[in-house]
């Protein structure tokens, strides 16, 4: 095991949007989902915010995976 497999073991478990998981406005991967109105809307660090500010006022979850995009370097 490297020493970034060892170290942050507890941060994996807190993601839960996968490569699978698109944007609801481009289709690139989504790293930040929003509950509005009982329906998930995901999104991609761009949309994400650039919607952010007017989501975060209705939505009643804010999940952002974001940091994800600096681990990944």
């Amino acid at each position: 095991m490297s020493m970034t497999d060892t170290a942050e073991p507890s941060a994996v478990l807190d993601y839960r949007l996968t490569a699978e998981d698109r944007c609801d406005s481009c289709g690139a991967q989504a790293y930040i989902a929003a509950d509005v109105n009982g329906s998930e809307l995901l999104f991609c660090a761009h949309h994400g915010r650039k919607y952010e500010e007017k989501l975060r006022a209705i939505a009643t979850s804010w999940h952002d995976e974001t940091a994800r995009l600096v681990e990944a370097r």
